[in-house]
């Protein structure tokens, strides 16, 4: 359930970041307005709703096992919000000053990294954490299921927010980040793609 509402609220968050690229787009005035302002709603829904499942799986990660190995690379998931959520802010703010006038706009463009930079050093932490997790499964026995696919999707939104920080911040830290974190989605999409292709083939994903 945990990672059906996170992915949930990762979806509601990408509404978020694709309609700031409309807001440019629309008609100046009211109309531009309530988009940008619907942007930011949505990106506060989905952060509170995030911020309670991520606190739940924490929790249980502090008090539980693991649980099945099959299940461990949907703690990969955690990363979607998190990366999707910088995406967002990065996205809207930049078109802040299309939509509402200053100060107001300087405010919410300030929140591209004064929001996303705490959340990126979360959410490295908790790379960190699914990737120990991740290694130390493997060591054991980590069998090939449609949740190896959990390696993908967050981890580009990570990619889109690490640009995102790169871009506004001109670090060249976050640019070389980003484009590390590029190959090893390119490597993760390839690996699952053939995998889940062999699986297909050999009936072992249809049984």
């Amino acid at each position: 359930m945990g990672g059906d509402l996170i992915g949930q609220s990762t979806a509601v968050r990408l509404d978020a970041a694709t309609g700031a690229l409309l807001i440019p787009h629309t008609a100046p005035g009211q109309l531009r307005l309530t988009l940008f302002s619907l942007c930011w709603s949505m990106f506060g829904l989905s952060l509170l709703a995030s911020l309670v499942v991520i606190t739940l799986l924490w929790g249980r990660l502090a008090r539980h096992k693991v649980g099945a190995a099959a299940a461990v690379p949907t703690l990969w998931i955690v990363l979607g919000p998190l990366g999707q959520s910088i995406t967002a802010a990065n996205n809207v703010g930049a078109q802040a000053h299309l939509a509402v006038p200053a100060p107001f706009s300087t405010a919410f463009q300030a929140l591209e990294l004064v929001y996303g930079l705490p959340v990126w050093g979360f959410a490295m932490m908790w790379a960190a954490l699914a990737i120990a997790i991740t290694v130390r499964t493997a060591r054991q026995h980590l069998p090939f299921s449609p949740t190896w696919w959990s390696f993908t999707f967050p981890v580009g939104t990570v990619v889109t927010g690490t640009s995102g920080l790169a871009v506004h911040s001109d670090d060249t830290f976050f640019t070389v980040a980003a484009v590390l974190f590029f190959l090893g989605l390119v490597t993760a999409w390839a690996t699952v793609a053939v995998r889940t292709a062999h699986g297909v083939l050999t009936g072992q994903l249809l049984r």
